[in-house]
């Protein structure tokens, strides 16, 4: 029996952007620097420098270095972890398909549903109205000389 192989999953992950497979799209003509990358794309040069790391961290590109200039390079090869992966489950999958053909398919059959009733609505008592405060027409009189009274303990919110 042949040793089971790992989903690819970083792999996968970094192509599933629509960004990132234009990238690589772009990578497969030739090695590119990412100010030309930039260009090709409506997003700013860090955004498209993130997709790259992504791209990078899954092996599928490679940077290297050219003065200031960062180019990057497609690794075709690296997908080849991700076609032997979906051969394997595309073959153990043909063998499931003919197990399932040959075994009658089971019936299942769905529990009745069961509506239950809303509960009865019983009225609040009435309260009554708010009594607003009355406003006396007289202004109350202000004491010119402020209070040289440091404030109480209680008044502070603390009782000592």
């Amino acid at each position: 029996m042949s040793r089971k192989s790992k989903p690819p999953v970083a792999l996968y992950s970094a192509l599933a952007d629509t960004t990132r497979c234009r990238i690589l799209e772009i990578l497969k003509g030739a090695p590119t620097p990412v100010h030309v990358l930039t260009e090709a794309f409506s997003i700013s040069r860090p955004a498209i420098s993130r997709h790259l790391r992504v791209l990078k961290s899954a092996g599928l590109v490679a940077e290297v270095k050219k003065g200031r200039e960062n180019v990057y390079t497609f690794k075709p090869a690296k997908l080849d972890a991700a076609r032997t992966w979906l051969e394997t489950i595309r073959s153990s999958e043909t063998t499931t398909e003919e197990t399932v053909e040959e075994a009658p398919a089971p019936v299942i059959e769905a529990a009745p549903i069961v509506v239950a009733e809303p509960a009865p609505v019983v009225p609040k008592p009435a309260r009554a109205p708010k009594k607003k405060p009355t406003v006396s027409a007289e202004k109350p009189a202000i004491d010119p000389a402020p209070a040289a009274q440091a404030p109480s303990a209680s008044q502070m919110g603390f009782d000592f």
